[in-house]
């Protein structure tokens, strides 16, 4: 045989495999492929954000959606919102962070509803500004949001989707569950803990057909800025964090599809924008370039503020000519459409 004809044998050997792999892979996903319609989607932080969008979009797919925030009210107006198009919706007020409050409200959906197919944990929390002002319950609550209320949900709907014999859970952990971003700590480590929960759940429940998402996003337009925490100097954190949101970022309706995409063929991770996808690659790679990178980025980041920058604002109080302008304007339009109503000053 000649050089030309075994080069030419390798290859179409190697195409061969590759498509041989390549069906084996499609018939793996189309076999966990899940119908939304008529299925039970319970969402963490439905009420604004990108949790809401989720909403929407699973309802119009004909999903029984289950929402739950801390916000009554606001709770009722997303209901009517999605019932006036069509949506079923159940909504139950409870703060996720209250294991007694978890239990109790996951066990009244599942004697209503007699299923949960689909669990989203998407409730968040944000603090910005520098390790100098953040104290332990700033890492506290980033911990029982992200960390704790997951835990808590998922150990309530497990042992249904078991009976059932499926279930999906997606975990919104973050990009920043891959690379610690500066001015981002309290924020950064609970998603870390997040994403180790997630990935770790995925591998011991795959067997009993539960198929675990983490979902790694970049920046995303849902609004949610304006109630972000700031600490420091809280004016210029704003401003930069409401720029960045503005132009490094993607749509949370865009988000959700892929989440949802994603949610549907029980994928192991979704990282959600170019950005976020290059900067994994990179620390994967490289990771001590990255934080070497990273290192010079908190070097020109606004510094410590003294007393007053020990004070937790939300995004509104620290509004400033810089923002809102046209530099955040993108990020702004989200506000309204993502229900993203100024939350209460914190005390």
């Amino acid at each position: 045989m000649s050089n030309t004809q075994a080069t030419l044998s390798r290859t179409f050997k190697l195409a061969l495999a590759g498509a041989a792999v390549g069906t084996l892979v499609y018939a793996v996903r189309q076999r966990r492929r899940m119908d939304f319609a008529a299925k039970v989607v319970v969402i963490t932080g439905a009420s604004r954000g990108l949790g809401l969008e989720l909403a929407r979009q699973f309802a119009e797919e004909g999903a029984h959606v289950v929402l739950l925030a801390r916000k009554s009210e606001q709770l009722a107006e997303v209901a009517r919102e999605l019932e006036s198009r069509g949506g079923q919706v159940t909504v139950l007020q409870c703060d996720v962070t209250k294991e007694d409050g978890v239990r109790a409200g996951m066990a009244s959906i599942i004697r209503e509803l007699d299923r949960v197919d689909v669990l989203i944990n998407n409730a968040g929390i944000i603090q910005v500004g520098p390790a100098e002002h953040m104290n332990n319950d700033d890492f506290t609550d980033a911990m029982a949001v992200h960390f704790w209320a997951p835990l808590y949900l998922m150990r309530e709907v497990i042992p249904q989707m078991k009976r059932q014999g499926h279930g999906r859970i997606v975990n919104i952990a973050s990009i920043g569950a891959k690379v610690a971003f500066p001015h981002l700590l309290p924020y950064t480590a609970s998603k870390f803990a997040l994403a180790g929960l997630s990935e770790g759940l995925r591998t011991e429940l795959a067997k009993d057909n539960i198929y675990v998402t983490t979902v790694s996003p970049g920046l995303m337009r849902t609004g949610s800025h304006v109630n972000a925490l700031f600490k420091g100097q809280q004016r210029t954190e704003f401003a930069l964090f409401s720029t960045a949101n503005a132009w490094l970022s993607t749509s949370s309706a865009r988000a959700a599809r892929k989440i949802i995409e994603a949610c549907r063929y029980g994928t192991s991770e979704l990282v959600i924008t170019p950005q976020a996808k290059l900067l994994r690659l990179l620390n994967g790679v490289l990771p001590s370039l990255v934080a070497e990178a990273l290192s010079l980025v908190s070097r020109v980041l606004p510094g410590p503020a003294g007393d007053e920058g020990d004070q937790l604002r939300r995004g509104w109080e620290s509004q400033s000519m810089m923002a809102p302008s046209l530099l955040t304007r993108p990020a702004d339009s989200a506000v309204s459409g993502n229900k993203e109503v100024p939350q209460p000053a914190v005390t």
